[in-house]
């Protein structure tokens, strides 16, 4: 017979914050597997991601979310969109604040958002990062956020180091309610292939290009195909978008060598994701100002 408190738990969470606070680097850390690309660039993570955490007790599906900013496009507000459609369906919310940085403006206009949700949801505060900072560091930045709202708990964690990470996850599996699994054994993420593999190829592009143009890539995964001759490999078609021709010039690099790098790193990433030796055709187009054009938004799937 099961007892009350080992009864099975399964549902949503989500993590929140400015961009780059460390969300997707959790959401990884937790699955126990890349689901959600990371990068140095802030608004690395574009569509809500779900990652599932599978526990004995508990199913936990995490949905990585973009961080919350001020929009300057179509594409920013879109974005701000999907993260407070996400808030309001999950059932519970971690409020993610870098050990090592100063709680400023940003931060409080989440939190001043998150204080009406947290009247029907649970908000825990959730210190990342406390591998850069010093234990004195970590607890002012707990005594601050306090005054910040009223949170269900807090939590400080690395990911990076695993600090408190079972911790964090017990947090959040005792707010779920009571259920049987959603997902079936096994799975890691409900996202498509073609997005997963869309994003693995923007995170590589990413990392090319530095502050030029952090924002102006967007990948399209054309076709997945498995090579004719050979049942060991699959062809795969995608397409590189920035919003200018001058643009094309900083994704191509000095005869071609950028372009190739973000190639070989995206195909490992790939092969390692389907488990497959894979081929990867990769061509860079422009689609103008695609950020602020509704048609081309929908088209790039957004």
């Amino acid at each position: 017979m099961t007892t009350p408190d080992s009864a099975h738990r399964s549902g949503f969470a989500c993590f929140v914050g400015r961009p780059n606070t460390g969300k997707s680097t959790l959401t990884n850390a937790l699955v126990g597997t890349k689901v959600a690309i990371t990068s140095s660039k802030p608004q690395t993570t574009r569509h809500a991601i779900r990652g599932i955490v599978q526990r004995d007790d508990a199913q936990l599906i995490i949905v990585d979310t973009p961080g919350l900013h001020r929009p300057r496009t179509l594409l920013g507000q879109r974005l701000n969109d999907v993260v407070r459609a996400t808030w309001s369906e999950v059932d519970v919310v971690g409020f993610c604040v870098p050990a090592d940085e100063k709680i400023g403006p940003g931060d409080r206009f989440i939190a001043s958002e998150l204080v009406k949700l947290s009247r029907h949801t649970p908000v825990i505060g959730v210190v990342t990062k406390t591998d850069l900072a010093s234990r004195q560091q970590i607890a002012d930045q707990l005594m601050t956020l306090q005054d910040v709202m009223e949170f269900a708990d807090l939590v400080p964690v690395s990911a990076v180091d695993e600090f408190q990470m079972s911790t964090l996850a017990d947090l959040l599996v005792a707010r779920l309610p009571e259920g049987p699994q959603l997902y079936p054994d096994g799975e890691l993420t409900d996202e498509p292939e073609a997005v997963l593999i869309a994003e693995l190829i923007r995170e590589a592009a990413l990392e090319g290009v530095r502050d030029e143009l952090p924002h102006s890539i967007a990948v399209l995964v054309e076709e997945i195909v498995p090579r004719e001759d050979r049942d060991d490999l699959l062809d795969i078609y995608a397409n590189l978008y920035v919003e200018r021709d001058s643009q094309k010039g900083i994704v191509l690099g000095h005869k071609g060598e950028r372009l190739r790098t973000v190639g070989q790193t995206a195909r490992r990433q790939i092969a390692a994701l389907l488990g497959s030796k894979i081929y990867l055709h990769l061509h860079i187009k422009v689609a103008k100002d695609w950020q602020r054009d509704p048609k081309q938004l929908r088209r790039l799937g957004f």
